[in-house]
């Protein structure tokens, strides 16, 4: 007998970000953190879990090639997991504990590419914790342990906005995720993906933190910042002020990224392409008299862009003048796609003289236009990743 359960979680890009943690082990972070989670249909991690007697062993595969299992993050939350379903089990007298000891397979993939700044690891443990805990049938909140695998990780185990509170105990029990307000409560906001590149980045995550931690000055000034943000920009939300959220959530990426060059040595994710983006971004704002378009980055120089519905169509149509594709519009641009009918007349173009920059073509890859969206979810059977063997149905 062979039990299988398939998931999809969701990306999430924090606009407070976090940089930094106070300890490795149960990866605490140095400060809290607020993100929004994007929609599955346009960016998702989905795995299937199955445990069965006949398995030999645990294994892994990610995106269609078999990985080690005995990777330290992946067995803390498989250990953690059983942990809960053992003590649910003791307290419930429920006699079916005998698959907490079968072998168990996992098989996952993403939509976008992995690695390259674009929070793949914190919809991949998401979307296992989420699995795992519909196997298991497990309760309670299961952010704690999705961050035992990746940070981040929490944040996408919610739906729309979400705060990461840093916690104050140091076993971490109080380091959780809470939404915020769920994906329908901002219905005009939209997020525009720019991908400068999907190559996987240079200096990971985990260890640009490590040593901005160690020898960056800024960042300690950073860390005492955040609580003000956190609460401001949770208002913003609440409030559907666009004016302040935007430009919390400039001045924090900006940050970050400052607290990164502080690092020694120097650790800067940026590219040329991504200060373009963030030049025109300032210059449509200007030209707009308002803040239009808010931009962040993660530790990658893929540019997330947040505005509203009625914005979208105008900034792209700004972006294909400066970031002239050498592809067809169907490539260039995914997602969202229906809602992008209306054409920009010639009368709509804007004034050149806000806009000092010279076009450079091809130096976007493309496009994924999205909006907030909800949590994880458990999908049906038919969509199992793996066959009746417990084996993947398609390998790379």
């Amino acid at each position: 007998m062979m039990h299988c359960v398939t998931c999809s979680a969701p990306v999430n890009i924090a606009v407070v970000k976090y940089w930094g943690k106070n300890d490795e082990t149960l990866i605490l972070p140095a400060n809290s953190s607020v993100s929004v989670t994007l929609h599955q249909d346009q960016l998702q991690a989905q795995t299937s879990v199955a445990v069965s007697h006949h398995f030999e062993k645990d294994r892994i595969w990610l995106n269609g090639k078999e990985q080690c299992i005995n990777n330290p993050r992946i067995q803390n939350v498989i250990r953690e997991i059983k942990r809960r379903a053992r003590k649910r089990k003791v307290s419930s007298r429920d006699t079916d504990t005998e698959k907490l000891n079968w072998k168990i397979h996992i098989c996952s993939k993403n939509n976008f590419p992995t690695a390259a700044g674009l929070a793949s690891s914190a919809a991949g443990y998401a979307c296992l914790v989420y699995a795992l805990k519909c196997l298991y049938d497990i309760d309670g909140d299961i952010s704690a342990i999705a961050r035992c695998g990746s940070g981040s990780a929490c944040r996408s185990i919610h739906g729309g906005f979400v705060v990461w509170n840093k916690g104050e105990e140091n076993d971490g029990t109080d380091s959780i995720a809470r939404q915020i307000q769920p994906h329908t409560h901002w219905p005009d906001l939209r997020v525009l993906i720019l991908v400068v590149n999907e190559q996987k980045k240079h200096t990971g995550s985990t260890e640009g933190m490590q040593i901005t931690m160690k020898t960056s000055e800024l960042l300690q000034g950073r860390i005492r910042c955040v609580p003000d943000k956190v609460e401001k920009i949770n208002q913003a939300i609440n409030d559907r002020d666009f004016q302040t959220f935007a430009e919390i959530t400039m001045k924090d990426s900006n940050q970050m990224h400052a607290c990164c060059l502080d690092t020694y040595p120097p650790i800067s994710y940026l590219t040329d392409v991504s200060r373009r983006i963030i030049q025109l971004v300032h210059h449509f704002n200007r030209s707009c008299q308002q803040t239009k378009v808010a931009y962040t980055f993660d530790a990658g120089p893929n540019a997330c862009l947040f505005l509203l519905k009625k914005d979208v169509q105008r900034f792209l149509h700004l972006v294909k003048q400066f970031f002239p594709p050498t592809t067809e519009e169907k490539d260039f641009i995914r997602g969202k796609t229906e809602e992008l009918t209306e054409t920009v007349s010639n009368g709509n173009e804007e004034d050149r003289s806000y806009f000092p920059l010279d076009p450079v073509a091809d130096s976007l890859k493309y496009i994924i236009y999205t909006m907030p969206g909800p949590g994880p979810q458990e999908l049906p059977p038919d969509q199992s990743l793996l066959d009746k063997d417990g084996l993947p149905k398609t390998l790379s």
